[in-house]
């Protein structure tokens, strides 16, 4: 079915349809590893602390931390702290900007059209304080950034291109924008995004396809928060990673209710134990996929 279109796609280089065959990814990130550890939602550092603390104790690498309750939200104090932690246990710190649809003054967010919006920023007054926002956090040391809004993509990827950000910084794209085909990851991949984030409930044929569509790695969730869904998914996480790498494996969060709440170093300690579960795994079944090993990121934080 569908020939003619699916013919067109190959054309063009994109997948003819979703990888049904599950077909092995040869990409790998730049130290050859096929996949990285990421913990979404640490929304403090010591949250960040306790992670990685438990992490060390229990044998593991956590390659990235991502904060989601909203940079705008810490004191510089705070994000300082992060930025130490971070630094000292040679992980990536990934932030994410604001403000975002849920802190705005409108209501659609809250209506039933919520869900259609996500967290994108409503005019450009918006789009504006989240790129001063990014200026704020790369001032205290951050240089990783969680972006919501295509549109602010766009402009912060080119702002980067034209020195108008600086060049040592990276934008990762959240699953609150709803992206969920290799169509839609093509896009936001010529908008300037550096790793994407599907939505948390595709298919491992779906997930592949992806990869055929984009060279960035992707963010694919492990486990979520009820708020998400609330599903587990430690036992597919080895095919995940075989047919999407280069990968961040994430996975922590569904310790929590929600992605915007804080936590706390008991969290944190939590998070730390599914991550353990998702690299047992990763471990007994395809052991030839290779985790980069701790600070093989390319992005250093400074010290601070």
């Amino acid at each position: 079915m569908f020939e003619e279109t699916r013919k067109y796609l190959k054309k063009i280089g994109m997948p003819a349809g979703d990888a049904f065959d599950m077909p092995s990814s040869t990409q790998r990130f730049p130290d050859g590893a096929a996949y990285r550890i990421e913990n979404p939602t640490v929304n403090t550092a010591t949250t960040a602390a306790a992670l990685l603390e438990t992490a060390e104790k229990n044998g593991i690498v956590i390659n990235r931390i991502t904060e989601t309750y909203g940079m705008f939200r810490h004191t510089a104090a705070e994000i300082k702290e992060y930025c130490r932690v971070c630094h000292d246990h040679g992980v990536e710190l990934m932030m994410s900007t604001g403000p975002r649809a849920t802190y705005d003054t409108g209501a659609t967010v809250l209506s039933t059209q919520g869900a259609r919006i996500g967290y994108r920023l409503r005019g450009m007054e918006q789009v504006l304080r989240g790129v001063e926002d990014i200026k704020r956090g790369y001032d205290l040391g951050v240089r990783a950034f969680l972006i919501y809004d295509e549109g602010m993509l766009w402009l912060a990827g080119q702002m980067r291109k034209d020195g108008a950000l600086p060049k040592d910084i990276i934008f990762k794209v959240s699953a609150h924008l709803g992206h969920c085909n290799p169509c839609s990851f093509k896009l936001l991949e010529s908008l300037g995004a550096d790793s994407i984030n599907p939505v948390r409930d595709l298919q491992i044929p779906m997930i592949a396809a992806l990869r055929q569509a984009v060279n960035v790695p992707l963010d694919v969730h492990m486990d979520n928060p009820p708020g998400s869904g609330g599903f587990i998914r430690v036992y597919e996480a080895p095919e995940i990673v075989r047919v999407a790498a280069p990968l961040h494996c994430k996975t922590g969060n569904s310790v929590v209710s929600g992605h915007g709440e804080m936590t706390s170093a008991a969290d944190g300690v939590k998070m730390a134990d599914q991550a353990t579960i998702v690299v047992e795994m990763l471990n007994k079944y395809y052991p030839e996929l290779k985790q980069s090993p701790k600070g093989a990121s390319d992005l250093h934080i400074p010290a601070v």
